[in-house]
């Protein structure tokens, strides 16, 4: 009977049973202590495995953000010093621009054989579609009424026109795109004689008139319109504009010419007055003589 029941043991009970005998004799053997120790040791090191990667991940994040903020503040200084760079090199540009307009004045007033008046020009009349410029010299310069003015751009010497009227430090211009201005003039090709009168605009076009019909085929677009030198109010053979169109009227004997001036007003900001009673002292004739090289003759 005994026995029949030790066999109805539950199989947990016999389960337990066995467990504790393998311990039992793994303790008496020394190998189980052993397997702990190794257990231990791995599981430690797995910990420390992992904390090592956290933290190297949390340092790398650090150091990345540290980076980033190092990288956009050199990145701001190199703008900054590039805003500088720039600002410079428009300045050196504009510096080098006016020093080529500078020579290019210096050359022109040194080629006038008369005594000449360096000047700025500081207003134009609105109310006068721009007929009237207002130049920084009067009479404490030396600047008298009906002097004719001239200019220099792009290497060509123009026409501006005449002081009307003069002040002690400032004088007004009538340019030659006026409507009362009117010069002598010739074409320089054929000699022919004609006026060059103003049209009230510095978008207009001058106009040349008293040209006869008969030079008609002489005569061809871009000729150059020059100072005639008579009746002493310009000097000879000073470009005033450019043969832009030709009209031939059945009404009239003489050719209807209109010119493109010389001088771009818009863009004018120096100009030269020119005392024509001041003679070099070689008594050169009254004329604007330059060669090749920009030099007086």
């Amino acid at each position: 009977m005994k026995k029949r029941a030790f066999l109805k043991l539950p199989e947990s009970i016999l389960a337990v049973i066995i467990v504790i005998s393998s311990l039992m004799l793994g303790f008496s053997s020394g190998g189980f202590i052993i397997n702990v120790k190794t257990l231990g040791f791995s599981c430690l090191s797995a910990i420390q495995q992992g904390i090592s990667y956290a933290t190297g991940g949390v340092t790398s994040v650090f150091t990345s953000v540290r980076d980033i903020a190092r990288l956009q503040q050199e990145y701001n200084a190199l703008t900054e010093k590039l805003k500088d760079y720039e600002y410079l090199r428009r300045n050196n540009a504009e510096i080098r621009k006016e020093n080529e307009r500078l020579r290019e004045q210096l050359g022109l007033s040194q080629s006038i054989v008369y005594r000449n008046i360096s000047s700025q020009i500081i207003g134009r009349d609105a109310d006068n579609i721009y007929s009237g410029i207002t130049i920084d010299k009067g009479a404490m310069s030396g600047i008298r009424k009906n002097m004719p003015v001239i200019a220099i751009q792009n290497g060509s010497v123009g026409i501006v026109g005449k002081v009307v009227t003069v002040g002690l430090v400032t004088s007004i211009v009538m340019p030659v795109y006026d409507s009362s201005c009117n010069i002598s003039a010739r074409i320089q090709n054929t000699r022919d004689q004609g006026l060059v009168s103003g049209n009230g605009s510095m978008d207009s076009p001058l106009s040349l008139n008293y040209i006869r019909k008969r030079v008609f085929e002489q005569i061809h677009f871009g000729d150059i319109v020059v100072t005639s030198g008579e009746n002493g109010n310009y000097m000879k053979d000073i470009p005033i504009g450019t043969i832009s169109k030709i009209n031939v009227l059945d009404y009239d004997s003489s050719l209807e010419i209109e010119l493109e001036p010389i001088i771009d007003f818009s863009r004018l900001e120096m100009v030269f007055v020119v005392d024509q009673s001041a003679q070099n002292e070689a008594g050169i004739p009254q004329t604007v003589k330059v060669n090749q090289e920009g030099e007086q003759q």
